[in-house]
C-alpha cells in the first residue's frame, strides 16, 4: 500500500491547543490503521482530561481576546481562506482520509471537496445572518442579536471526518464561537491537518483545538466540561445517551445527529432507470457506513420482483477492494465494524440473500472487507428492518398500498432522511408530509450532499439541525433588546 502513502505536512503526534503544536500531557499514544491491509502506519495523541482543559481554556482566552472582537465578515474571510488552502490541499487530504478510513480515493477526493465547499459557503454567510425589529409599545425599540454561545465541544465520527467537521465546526466559527474538537480515534488524520490548514489561513490562537483521544477520555472530558458552552455530536443513539446526560449537568444545549434507518419507496409509476443507481448507492456508498444510507428500500409489490432482479444485477456488479483501487467499495473501518455486521447477517432467519457484490481476490488478507449484500424475504419487523446495521446491507420489502408504504417508513425508531420514487405529483406532496424524516428527497437521493439542506434528525436520529443557514441558528443565541426611549 506504499503507493498511497499519505503527505504528513502535520504532525499526527500532537495536539492542537491555543495555536500551539503540544504532545499530550500524559505523553500517550494511540496507533493509527490502515483498514486496507491491517497495518500501522502513524500514531495520534491519547489526550485526557488535562489537555482539554488546557484547550477549553485557550477557547475561552480567545473569546476573551481579538476573536470577541472580530467582526463577522472578517471571519468570513478567514473562513474563505481556509476553503481555499484545502482546495490546495484536496490530493494530500484525500490520502490521509482513504488510508485512515478505508474509503476509496474518489470518495475520500469528495469529502475534501465538500470540506472546501462548507469553508466557502460559512464564510459567505457570516455577514448574512441579521436579527430583527419587533413592533412593540410606544416609546420603545425592540431588536433581537445574535451571539455565539461561547465555546463549542465537537465530536465528530470516523466515517466522514472532514464532511462532518465542515458542517459542524464550520458553522460554529461563522457564528463567532471558539471550538474545542474531539475527533474519533478510529479515523482522525484529516481533523488535525485541518487544524493545521486553518493556522496557515490566519485562524487566531485558541479559536480552533484538536484534541484526539478516547471517546471515554477526552470525549467524557470535553462533554462533562463546565467550560464548554455549547456540544455538537454525530455518533451513535448510545453514545449519544450519554452525552446529553453529561450536557444536563452543566444545562448545555446539544445538537445530535444519532443516525437512521433510511426508506427508500419506489412506486410502481417510478422511473426505474433513474432510481436504481440512487437505490443501490445510497446503501453501499462508503461500505454502507453513513447515517445517511438507504439500508431499506419499500418496493411496490406490482414491481417488486423486477426492482429486486435489477438491484440484484446491480449488486453482483459491485466490487471490493483496498482504498489505493479506488473500486466501488472499500473495507469497513475496523475488524470489530466487520464482524458487527456480520453478525446482523448471521442472523437472517427467513430472509434470503438476494445478491451479493465480491471481494477483490488480490485485497490483503488482513483488511476488513465484507462483500455488499442485498437481503429479500424481509419483513418491517425484522432486526435487519429495525436496527441500524452501519455497513453495506439493504433490505428489500414489498407494499401493496400508499398508506402501507408509509406505514412502514414510519415504522422504526429513527428518522433521518426518506427517498421517494413516483410520478404522480398529488403522491409527492402528501408523501413528503406524512412520512417522519428530517429530509425527504423526492425522486433522488442526497441531492449531491447539499451543503445548504440543513440536516438532522427526529426520533432517535436525534435533534437540532446542521448545514444550511439553519445550522447558524443553534450555533447562536437570540438575545432580545427593548430599549425604552421615550
Amino acid at each position: 500500500m506504499t503507493d498511497l502513502l499519505p503527505n504528513f505536512f502535520f504532525d499526527p503526534t500532537k495536539c492542537f491547543i491555543g495555536g500551539r503544536w503540544v504532545a499530550p500531557l500524559g505523553g500517550d499514544y494511540l496507533p493509527v490503521e490502515n483498514p486496507s491491509d491491517g497495518t500501522e502506519f502513524a500514531k495520534i495523541p491519547r489526550g485526557q482530561k488535562a489537555d482539554i482543559d488546557a484547550a477549553v481554556a485557550a477557547a475561552r482566552a480567545a473569546l476573551e481576546g481579538p476573536w470577541g472582537r472580530t467582526p463577522a465578515a472578517e471571519r468570513g474571510r478567514i473562513l474563505t481562506r481556509i476553503g481555499q488552502k484545502v482546495l490546495e490541499r484536496v490530493d494530500d487530504l484525500a490520502r490521509l482520509e482513504a488510508m485512515d478510513v478505508g474509503k476509496p480515493l474518489k470518495q475520500a477526493r469528495a469529502d475534501a471537496l465538500a470540506l472546501a465547499r462548507y469553508m466557502e459557503f460559512y464564510g459567505g454567510a457570516a455577514d448574512k445572518l441579521m436579527g430583527e425589529t419587533i413592533p412593540y409599545l410606544d416609546g420603545y425599540t425592540v431588536y433581537t442579536l445574535r451571539e455565539p454561545h461561547g465555546v463549542t465541544g465537537h465530536i465528530i465520527p470516523w466515517n466522514y471526518p472532514m464532511q462532518v467537521l465542515g458542517r459542524s465546526v464550520g458553522g460554529a466559527l461563522t457564528m463567532g464561537n471558539a471550538c474545542v474538537l474531539k475527533p474519533a480515534e478510529e479515523a482522525c488524520l484529516t481533523a488535525i491537518a485541518f487544524a493545521k490548514i486553518a493556522e496557515e489561513a490566519g485562524l487566531p490562537p485558541g479559536v480552533l483545538n484538536v484534541v484526539p483521544g478516547l471517546g471515554e477520555e477526552a470525549g467524557a472530558a470535553l462533554t462533562s466540561h463546565p467550560g464548554v458552552n455549547h456540544i455538537s455530536f454525530t455518533g451513535s443513539v448510545p453514545v449519544g445517551q450519554l452525552i446529553q446526560r453529561a450536557a444536563a449537568q452543566n444545562v448545555v444545549p446539544v445538537t445530535l445527529e444519532l443516525g437512521g434507518k433510511s426508506p427508500q419507496l419506489v412506486f410502481a409509476d417510478a422511473d426505474l432507470d433513474r432510481a436504481l443507481p440512487f437505490l443501490v448507492n445510497a446503501g453501499i456508498q462508503n461500505a454502507g457506513q453513513t447515517c445517511s444510507a438507504s439500508s431499506r428500500i419499500l418496493v411496490d409489490r406490482k414491481i417488486h420482483d423486477e426492482v429486486l432482479a435489477r438491484m440484484a444485477e446491480r449488486y453482483t456488479a459491485l466490487r471490493v477492494g483496498p482504498a489505493v483501487a479506488d473500486l466501488d467499495l472499500g473495507p469497513m473501518v475496523s475488524e470489530r465494524q466487520r464482524q458487527v455486521v456480520e453478525n446482523f447477517l448471521g442472523d437472517i432467519g427467513s430472509a434470503e440473500i438476494a445478491a451479493r457484490g465480491s471481494i477483490q481476490s488480490d485485497a490483503p488478507g488482513a483488511g476488513h472487507y465484507l462483500a455488499p449484500t442485498l437481503v429479500s424475504g424481509v419483513t418491517a419487523d425484522h432486526r435487519l428492518a429495525q436496527d441500524e446495521i452501519f455497513g453495506p446491507v439493504q433490505v428489500i420489502i414489498p407494499f401493496d398500498s400508499e398508506e402501507e408504504a408509509v406505514a412502514i417508513a414510519n415504522g422504526t425508531d429513527f428518522g433521518l432522511v426518506a427517498g421517494l420514487w413516483t410520478a404522480d405529483g398529488s403522491r409527492q406532496m402528501r408523501l413528503a408530509r406524512k412520512i417522519r424524516s428530517g429530509q425527504v428527497f423526492i425522486n433522488n437521493y442526497g441531492a449531491g450532499g447539499g451543503v445548504e439542506l440543513p440536516f438532522g434528525g427526529t426520533g432517535k436520529s436525534g435533534y437540532g439541525r446542521e448545514k444550511g443557514m439553519e445550522a447558524l441558528y443553534g450555533f447562536s443565541v437570540l438575545k432580545t433588546v427593548a430599549a425604552w426611549h421615550g
